[in-house]
């Protein structure tokens, strides 16, 4: 199977070439102003990123839902998500580009911490996160012996603050925590075709007590809730590249290209290239 204008991926945004160090921080207005101030929508499996604006601003689009990032404002972008920006001109910031392996160092890791690395977070960047945002950008572009263990330990403590500031205190037996363990789990084995049970069994619980959690919390059977998951991700494809309807299909573990249009029908409510069509503008092809 042949990959028809894939999502763009990038180690750095227009760069495929070996990401350039441990961590990488640039200013926006570098990296901007080379394209136009336009950022075109693409992803990273295996970088998160963190963007902050110092002065200007930003139209965001994550996943396709569009929003604002101001002036103070930060945003995290896990891995895997598709973003773009279309920055006012001149617009001031900085950009820190974490490559997975430095995430995944970040430790001792606790599933709410997990499930905050997996979500995309906005919000005001408080006086501690420029504090250490400020550091950050100042040794990366110094030399020095332990230069990358500098880079890497407030690469951490940053993210932590971050997720200290903004997650809301909760419970481990919480709902709201094992929703976001779940929903790290399904980021991490989307492709993987994992089952119910699969899930439940990483949760530490059965299929019928993570079944309850999921319908309080959502309306939704477990089942699916999953399903909503893997249309997503679908929906995402069709929007953002030219693979075949049945490309998209068997990415996601379908190995019934029918079967994955009337699954995608009954969700959506209509044919995979009726979406696709009425997402692009574009008239309808395949089925």
């Amino acid at each position: 199977m042949n990959e028809t204008n894939p999502i763009p991926v990038f180690n750095l945004f227009g760069e495929t070439s070996a990401f350039p160090d441990v961590v990488h921080c640039e200013r926006i207005f570098d990296r901007a102003r080379l394209h136009g101030w336009r950022i075109s929508p693409h992803r990273h499996h295996q970088m998160a990123q963190l963007f902050h604006i110092e002065q200007g601003h930003a139209e965001v689009t994550l996943d396709g839902r569009d929003m604002a990032l101001k002036s103070g404002e930060f945003l995290y972008v896990p891995p895997k998500i598709v973003h773009g920006f279309g920055f006012e001109l001149g617009t001031e910031g900085s950009v820190l580009s974490l490559p997975s392996p430095v995430i995944q160092r970040l430790g001792p890791q606790t599933p709410a911490l997990t499930a905050w690395l997996a979500r995309a977070h906005h919000g005001m960047l408080s006086a501690t996160g420029s504090g250490l945002l400020a550091p950050l950008a100042h040794f990366h572009d110094m030399s020095g012996t332990f230069r990358t263990q500098r880079l890497v330990a407030l690469s951490h403590a940053l993210l932590v603050t971050l997720a200290e500031e903004t997650e809301e205190p909760t419970t481990a037996q919480d709902p709201n925590r094992q929703m976001q363990r779940l929903d790290a789990l399904i980021a991490d084995h989307l492709a993987e075709g994992w089952t119910a049970t699969q899930y439940a069994q990483a949760l530490h619980m059965t299929a019928g007590h993570l079944n309850r959690i999921v319908r309080g919390q959502t309306g939704m059977t477990l089942s699916s809730y999953l399903e909503v998951a893997v249309m997503t991700e679908a929906c995402r494809h069709l929007a953002f590249t030219r693979l075949s309807v049945a490309e998209v299909g068997y990415r996601l573990g379908f190995a019934d290209p029918p079967y994955f249009s009337r699954r995608f029908r009954k969700r959506t409510g209509e044919t995979p290239s009726a979406y696709r069509a009425r997402v692009s503008g574009e008239g309808a092809g395949e089925t």
